[in-house]
């Protein structure tokens, strides 16, 4: 984990020429001046995942390409690492970055920060996983924070409707959940559950594996050990769908039992071509954090933004790879 470790230890590095040290109260972001190029930091998830390292790459290409900011990435040691990812808006608003986009750990727990930053006149731009809109609200900055980001449910459910098309009515399926406290996790099995419901699969269970491949392989092969009847998977993202596929191999079940995922990460093609995965589904990642980068630097010069800022998604199945 060398590389979580030195993207958020080099924060303060990277910050320091845009403002100084605070204490325990957070500073104020400074005006704009002619001519600066304003600090950004894109905060992330585990750069252990393929998802963020393809998100990391994007954004720092985008931001290259455009030239006018200065860019801080910081990622967390794992996917339920939620106090390290509060510890990095913390420093972000601390050293004076102009705008933080960030893609939330947990929904809730992120609001206090993200508060703190607005407060502080720091723009923030959600994407990935949508804060809780309710908490928003108490907070009094739902009008505040858009969400670049994707329909997670209404991926999930064109992923599973796949799983239908080749299992058939009544097969048995079990949903690996993501993070409870994350939206799209949330969003996610809601779109598995309908795609189950309209295919007239049966649901023989689901837990969540906090999004982690090690953690998806240990659950299912419990679920499996357990349940000799099971014939589909509906992993929530693909990480997760890898862990998967070891526990089904090991059981001597490989092409018996299929699986549905999310995100197209490069690791999961080759089980979508060879079948055993038979859909995923592309958020494009890098696109989302350019799109937060675009968003935050139209609201330092003085637009306003709320709301769903939809993004785009794309089926992907053996066909379309080919």
């Amino acid at each position: 984990m060398k590389k979580q470790i030195i993207a958020v230890a080099g924060l303060a590095l990277a910050l320091a020429a845009c403002g100084k040290e605070g204490g325990t109260t957070a500073a104020t972001a400074p005006a704009a001046q002619p001519g600066e190029k304003p600090a950004l930091c894109l905060v992330m998830k585990s750069l252990a995942n393929e998802f963020f390292q393809q998100m990391q790459k994007g954004a720092e290409e985008h931001a290259a390409k455009r030239g006018d900011l200065t860019l801080q990435v910081v990622g967390i040691q794992n996917e339920t690492d939620i106090d390290n990812q509060v510890a990095a808006v913390e420093k972000c608003v601390t050293q004076q970055a102009r705008a933080i986009v960030i893609a939330p750990a947990d929904s809730r727990a992120l609001i206090a920060p993200l508060k703190r930053a607005v407060d502080a006149g720091v723009k923030v731009v959600n994407i990935d996983v949508q804060l809780d809109e309710g908490a928003m609200k108490s907070a009094g900055i739902a009008d505040k924070v858009p969400f670049v980001g994707p329909d997670n449910r209404e991926g999930a459910k064109q992923s599973g409707l796949e799983l239908v098309k080749a299992l058939g009515k009544d097969a048995e399926v079990v949903i690996l959940e993501g993070n409870p406290g994350a939206a799209n996790a949330t969003q996610r099995k809601q779109g598995f559950e309908d795609a189950i419901k309209e295919g007239g699969l049966k649901l023989a269970g689901s837990k969540t594996a906090h999004w982690e491949t090690n953690e998806a392989h240990t659950v299912l092969g419990s679920m499996l050990t357990a349940n000799q009847n099971i014939k589909g998977v509906l992993a929530a993202n693909d990480n997760m769908a890898l862990g998967a596929l070891k526990a089904i191999e090991e059981q001597g079940k490989k092409g018996q039992i299929k699986v549905a995922a999310f995100d197209n990460i490069p690791a999961i093609q080759p089980h979508v071509k060879e079948g055993t995965v038979v859909a995923t589904l592309d958020q494009y990642g890098a696109q989302q954090a350019a799109n937060g980068i675009d968003y935050a630097m139209k609201m330092i010069a003085g637009e306003s933004f709320s709301g769903w800022q939809k993004t785009e998604i794309k089926l992907i199945t053996k066909d379309s790879l080919q």
